[in-house]
């Protein structure tokens, strides 16, 4: 594997966190790995990455709501060059607080950017801070995100969000969800089987439990799980003696490396 000869940009600003973490993670993998601060973003030629992260945490103190003051200035500040990124194929993956950013600047669910989001992700069912380990079944392994995978395979990973609850616009965004097969991982019971909203399995209320979709294209991807807290075995929750040498959100790591290199 020759993953060194691809970047990855990870984005940071004020309120964010796991950047260091999801750098760490990538160049575990062989990818050069650069944070950079939004402030200093419009420096940059994005089309000089092949891969460009929004990281979790709370970005600007997730006043208004999660992601938006972010989404707007992305919107903003990196529009026309985040849609040529988009048009070329090139990834895109939002965690957590990511997640939110992607959708309030209509990145998700479509195919490039739009002023008017068609997907949300709002408070907590619970109405409180949801902090634990989930278990996520993989929809769809037919992704740059999901290709280190089996179909109906259950990860491991934690959620620590506010405003998770995945919600649609309309009956109709979810049903195009559906047909597309944009839907890549759903909150499910430790064996598998559906969550059916059962709290804390689900842990925040989200429509048919949908964990993480992808665009139309496919190379943009938002997951509220995060898979750079579940990448070293050290990392999980239970174990003694040695510890398992990798969790869960490696897979998602070694998709994407997998896919440039297969692509690129």
């Amino acid at each position: 594997m020759n993953a060194n000869r691809f970047k990855a940009l990870v984005l940071r600003t004020g309120g964010t966190n796991c950047d260091l973490e999801t750098k760490v993670a990538l160049e575990e993998l062989g990818v050069k790995t650069e944070i950079v601060h939004m402030n200093s973003v419009e420096k940059k030629n994005l089309l000089e990455y092949h891969l460009i992260v929004f990281p979790g945490g709370f970005s600007y103190g997730d006043y208004v709501r999660a992601g938006a003051v972010w989404g707007k200035r992305v919107l903003a500040k990196l529009r026309t060059q985040l849609e040529k990124f988009i048009e070329e194929g090139r990834l895109i993956l939002g965690i957590c607080n990511g997640f939110q950013v992607l959708a309030e600047a209509g990145v998700l669910p479509g195919n490039g950017v739009s002023e008017t989001p068609s997907i949300a992700l709002a408070n907590n069912s619970s109405a409180k801070y949801e902090c634990r380990w989930v278990w996520i079944r993989v929809e769809n392994n037919e992704t740059p995100f999901t290709t280190a995978m089996r179909k109906g395979e259950v990860l491991r990973i934690p959620v620590g969000h506010a405003e998770g609850r995945f919600l649609t616009g309309s009956e109709e965004i979810l049903n195009e969800l559906k047909r597309n097969e944009q839907i890549l991982f759903r909150y499910v019971l430790p064996n598998g089987d559906d969550a059916n909203g059962l709290y804390p399995y689900n842990p925040n209320g989200s429509t048919y439990d949908i964990a993480g979709i992808c665009s139309k294209k496919g190379n943009v991807m938002g997951m509220m799980p995060h898979p750079e807290r579940a990448f070293f075995g050290w990392q999980l929750p239970e174990w003694s003696g040695r510890p398992p040498e990798r969790g869960d959100g490696w897979k998602i790591f070694k998709s994407i490396v997998d896919y440039l290199e297969s692509y690129r």
